[in-house]
C-alpha cells in the first residue's frame, strides 16, 4: 500500500522540480529572481499567498485542536481570516503601487530605504537582520516538520526525510526563484484546497447520518465541544483574534502584492485569497469534528489528535489518493519553506551584499549571489533543525508576533501617513520586535499574547518620534502624492 502512496508522491515531486526548470527558463535577471518581473496573476497571488501562510498548521494542527476541544478552536481561524482580508484592503493596493513608484522596491527592506531616502541604510540593515534571524528559525521549523513526516508516515529516518524535504525546495527555488516560489505554491494551494474539501465529505458521507444526528453524536461524545467559549477567557480570544494584525509585516506574504501585474486586480485576487481560506479552514475544523465521530464510532480513539487528517485519509482512500493527501500535507510544508529561504536570499543579495560589499554588482552577479544564498541559509536551517533547544523552537513559535510587531505599523503608517519619518519608522521595528522578545523571556505571554503590546507600542513609537524629528523632504512628500493619484485612478 505505501508503494501507491509512494509513487503520488513521487509525482508531485516530479510536477514541482518541472515547474521549477519552467522558471528557470524564464528568469533571466534579479527583477526575475527576486519578484517575477512583477507578472502574477489574480489567481497565482491569492494562491500562493495563501498557501506559504498556512503551512502545516492548517492540516494537521487545525483538525487536532478542534478534535480535541471542539469548536472553540476556531477563534485563531477567525482572527487569521478577518487580519487576512483587511492585509488585502488596507496594505496590499498601496504597497503595490508605493513599491513600484519609490524606485521600483524589490524588497521590504528596499521599500523602506527608498520610501524614507534613507543614505545611511539603518533601515535596512535593521530590517535586514530580522528577516534573516527569524526567517532561518522558521526555515528550520518547517525542515523538522518535513523530516518527521517522513518518518512517522513512512519510516524514514529523520536524516532521510529532511534530505527529501528540503532537497526538492532547494532545488526549484535555486533554479526559479520567485516565479518558481509563487507557480509550485500555487499548485500546492490548489491541491491543499481539493484535499481540504474532499476528506471532510468523504468522511461525513461514511459516518451516514443527516446533520441533526451528526450534532447529538458529538453532543453525547462532549457537549462542551460545541461551546465557541470552551476554556478560553477574554483575554485569549482577544489574542486569537490579534493573530490578524500578523498579516501586516509578513514579508513572504505581502511580497506576492508586490508582484501582481496590477494593483487593480489586487481586488480579485483578495476575493479568490480569502474564498480560499475561509471554505479551507472550514474543511480542516469540519475534519477535526467528523474524525472525532469517525473513531469514536469505531472504537478507535487517537493517541495523538494532531494526525486526524491524515488517518481519515488514510483509512478511506485508496492508497494512492492517500498519497496525494500526504502530498498535499508536504505541500503546506514545503510552501512555507520555499517562500522564507526566497526572501531570506533577497535580503542577503540586496540588503547586504549589493549594499555593503558590491554596490555595482551586474544582474548576473546578483542572481548567483542570490542563488548561492540559498543554499547557504538552507545549511544554516538544518543545523538548527538537528539542535535539541527548546528555546529556539519558542523564538520560531513566536516570530508571527515579531514580524507582525515590526513590520506591520511601520508599513501601515508608512503607506497612510506623509508625516513618517525615517526615525519613526526605525523607532517602530526596534520598539515591536524587542517588546516581543521581552514580553515572551518575562513570561507574560501566559497572560497576554505579545503581538498586542508590541503592535501597539510599535504604533505609538513611531507617531511620536516621527512628530519629535524633521518632516521628510520634498522627494518624499512628491512619491507619496504619486502613489495617492495613482491609488485614486484605480
Amino acid at each position: 500500500m505505501k508503494y501507491y502512496s509512494l509513487m503520488a508522491i513521487g509525482l508531485y515531486l516530479l510536477i514541482l522540480l518541472l515547474i521549477g526548470y519552467y522558471s528557470y527558463r524564464k528568469t533571466h535577471d534579479i527583477s526575475d529572481y527576486m519578484l517575477g518581473s512583477r507578472s502574477l496573476s489574480p489567481m497565482v497571488t491569492a494562491l500562493s499567498a495563501g498557501a506559504s501562510d498556512m503551512s502545516g498548521w492548517m492540516l494537521m494542527g487545525l483538525p487536532g485542536a478542534v478534535y480535541t476541544t471542539g469548536i472553540s478552536s476556531m477563534w485563531l481561524g477567525i482572527g487569521l481570516t478577518i487580519g487576512a482580508y483587511f492585509n488585502y484592503l488596507l496594505l496590499a493596493p498601496r504597497f503595490r503601487i508605493y513599491t513600484e513608484v519609490s524606485n521600483d522596491s524589490l524588497t521590504v527592506p528596499d521599500y523602506l530605504q527608498n520610501r524614507f531616502k534613507d543614505n545611511a541604510n539603518m533601515l535596512r540593515l535593521v530590517s535586514g537582520i530580522i528577516i534573516l534571524v527569524f526567517f532561518t528559525l522558521y526555515v528550520s521549523s518547517g525542515i523538522v516538520a518535513g523530516g518527521k513526516l517522513f518518518r512517522d508516515i513512512f519510516g524514514f529516518t529523520y536524516t532521510s526525510g529532511v534530505i527529501v524535504t528540503l532537497s526538492i525546495v532547494v532545488i526549484y527555488t535555486y533554479f526559479g526563484g520567485f516565479l518558481a516560489v509563487s507557480l509550485t505554491d500555487f499548485f500546492q494551494g490548489s491541491l491543499m484546497f481539493v484535499v481540504l474539501v474532499m476528506v471532510p465529505v468523504v468522511a461525513y458521507m461514511n459516518i451516514g447520518v443527516d446533520p441533526g444526528t451528526f450534532v447529538s453524536k458529538v453532543k453525547h461524545i462532549n457537549p462542551a465541544l460545541f461551546d465557541i467559549l470552551r476554556g478560553t477567557s477574554f483575554s485569549t480570544i482577544i489574542g486569537f483574534l490579534a493573530w490578524g494584525l500578523g498579516y501586516f509585516g509578513q514579508p513572504h506574504i505581502i511580497v506576492r502584492f508586490m508582484a501582481i501585474k496590477s494593483a487593480k486586480e489586487l481586488k480579485s485576487a483578495r476575493r479568490i485569497g480569502i474564498s480560499w481560506m475561509a471554505i479551507g479552514l472550514l474543511g480542516a475544523i469540519s475534519s477535526g469534528l467528523i474524525g472525532l465521530v469517525y473513531f469514536t464510532m469505531h472504537n478507535q480513539p487517537l493517541k495523538d489528535p494532531e494526525m486526524v487528517f491524515l488517518r481519515l485519509g488514510d483509512i478511506l482512500f485508496h492508497p494512492f489518493i492517500t498519497g496525494i493527501i500526504l502530498s498535499a500535507v508536504l505541500a503546506a510544508i514545503m510552501s512555507t519553506i520555499s517562500s522564507q529561504l526566497l526572501v531570506c536570499s533577497s535580503s542577503i543579495t540586496k540588503d547586504f551584499y549589493l549594499t555593503f560589499l558590491n554596490k555595482k554588482a551586474p544582474e548576473h552577479t546578483q542572481v548567483f549571489i542570490g542563488r548561492i544564498s540559498v543554499l547557504v541559509v538552507a545549511a544554516v536551517a538544518v543545523l538548527f533543525a538537528y539542535v535539541p533547544n527548546k528555546t529556539i523552537l519558542s523564538i520560531v513559535g513566536q516570530a508571527w508576533a515579531g514580524f507582525g510587531s515590526a513590520f506591520g505599523p511601520t508599513l501601515l503608517i508608512s503607506l497612510y501617513w506623509k508625516r513618517m519619518t525615517k526615525w519613526g519608522a526605525l523607532s517602530g521595528m526596534v520598539v515591536g520586535g524587542l517588546t516581543v522578545i521581552i514580553w515572551i523571556v518575562s513570561g507574560l505571554s501566559a497572560h497576554l499574547y505579545e503581538m498586542i503590546p508590541g503592535f501597539t507600542l510599535s504604533l505609538i513609537s513611531i507617531v511620536v518620534v516621527s512628530l519629535l524629528t524633521k518632516k521628510p523632504d520634498e522627494a518624499v512628500n512628491k512619491e507619496f502624492e504619486s502613489m495617492e493619484e495613482k491609488l485614486n485612478l484605480m
